[in-house]
């Protein structure tokens, strides 16, 4: 979710619905050598609580430094290590979904994270594996919380798959019984709907859930989670003008928080989730995708029929899913489960993606 889940549209998710939002994924290298555009990531709103931070590394000595400074400086209340990113750019570092590989080193960043936050709540997410001959969740869970993790959460799908095909849910439930019960275990993969959610609760027994993807261009989805799991009816669907006015209170929040200019080309490629479905022409999409302001953007937007219903086949993936393909690994990268050497050069500068 890099490039998404900034301090914008984090606001915009708490307007819809209760939730626990956490900021984009930096790296523990940037937030340690004080990197500008990490430091702009990891803002929040001053009424947002509880504060998350995504932080993903590959060095014990930078993550346990990275948490420190999160302690000391009282950047966030809550750390949130991700072992699930399956980019190239991050994977072939040795980071993201392929470090859990190498137990040592992921045991030895865990518990970084944990002794640096001094008290501060630490979770970790991750996927399934690397692919199917490398799967490392149970170990990793099991890892994570003898290591200080507060929760873990599963991604289930490998590395491998990327966003493509259907999460695995029964790993998720494997994984429950794997853990000990007192540690939360929350389930990710394939939350398109608040009826995903409690379909995923109850095949897997999990204590919660993650959404990533099914949130793009459709923020009101928290407000249906919260009424779901209160046991209330859900919300009525949005109409067409219900959701125009949430496209435009996102691009407001994006212009308040990056400057008109790259707010307003921010949110061009947000237009294509929230007209999911809609009847909306090829020419208006096209120049919906080239709004250079806000006052464009609400002559546009008025041309749209308001009173045009939620569709129904609106609902359902959205975002990248891509095809499969192989995990781009370090060199001998799998020869050694138990080596953790530090990979060389293995943080990038800020967002892993």
């Amino acid at each position: 979710m890099a490039g998404i889940t900034n301090p914008g549209f984090r606001r915009l998710c708490r307007e819809q619905g209760a939730g626990f939002y956490v900021c984009e994924m930096i790296t523990s290298r940037g937030l340690v050598e004080k990197n500008p555009l990490t430091l702009r990531m990891i803002a929040f709103d001053a009424d947002e609580h509880p504060r998350s931070m995504q932080l993903y590394g590959v060095d014990p000595v930078a993550m346990r430094t990275a948490a420190s400074m999160v302690a000391e400086r009282d950047l966030a209340d809550h750390i949130d290590l991700n072992f699930g990113c399956p980019v190239p750019k991050v994977t072939r570092r040795g980071g993201g979904a392929a470090l859990p590989f190498k137990r040592r080193l992921f045991e030895r960043i865990v518990r970084a994270a944990v002794e640096g936050a001094a008290g501060r709540p630490v979770t970790v997410k991750m996927r399934i594996g690397i692919d199917d001959d490398h799967l490392t969740y149970l170990d990793a869970g099991r890892v994570a919380v003898d290591a200080g993790a507060s929760a873990v959460a599963l991604h289930a799908r490998t590395a491998a798959q990327r966003y493509s095909g259907t999460a695995d849910w029964s790993a998720i439930a494997r994984l429950r019984e794997h853990v000990p019960s007192h540690v939360p275990v929350l389930g990710n993969g394939d939350i398109f709907s608040a009826q995903d959610a409690l379909d995923m609760v109850a095949r897997t027994g999990c204590d919660g859930v993650v959404v990533g993807r099914g949130c793009l261009g459709r923020p009101w989805l928290f407000g249906d989670l919260e009424a779901a799991f209160a046991g209330r009816p859900l919300p009525e669907p949005p109409n067409l003008g219900q959701v125009a006015a949430t496209l435009r209170r996102h691009a407001v929040l994006l212009c308040e928080h990056m400057g008109d200019h790259k707010g307003i080309r921010d949110v061009r490629k947000h237009i294509a989730w929230y007209l999911k479905g809609f009847p909306v022409g090829p020419e208006l999409r096209r120049s919906l995708g080239m709004v250079a302001s806000i006052g464009e953007l609400d002559d546009l937007l008025g041309t749209l029929d308001p009173d045009e219903p939620f569709p129904a086949d609106a609902d359902g993936p959205r975002g990248r899913q891509g095809s499969p393909g192989r995990v781009v690994l370090p060199e001998h990268w799998l020869d050694d489960s138990e080596d953790d050497t530090v990979p060389f050069s293995a943080e990038v500068e800020n967002s892993g993606g």
